[in-house]
């Protein structure tokens, strides 16, 4: 997985910011480390403040009832298949 990372961000480089949420994939020790080699600010929106992300969060919702609450997959790549669709 780290390779994957350290190949992505030399074909096209880290990007200055990324807005995240409290969730604990967000909060995580390597994330934040990642972030920290990369030069990478985390810009936490507020606890329970989604309108801070309104796009992204507009976003999951629609994938979630136009897709994800719509379909059965049995594999990771059924799902990809599905979503690219």
């Amino acid at each position: 997985m780290v390779e994957a990372r350290a190949r992505i961000s030399l074909i096209r480089g880290a990007p200055k910011t990324i807005r995240v949420d409290n969730g604990p994939e967000f909060i995580s020790k390597a994330l934040d480390s990642w972030a920290y080699e990369n030069g990478v600010t985390l810009d936490f929106s507020r606890p329970g403040k989604p309108t801070d992300n309104a796009f992204v969060e507009s976003f999951n919702g629609l994938l979630r009832d136009d897709c994800l609450n719509a379909h059965w997959f049995l594999s990771i790549t059924a799902a990809r298949a599905k979503i690219e669709a």
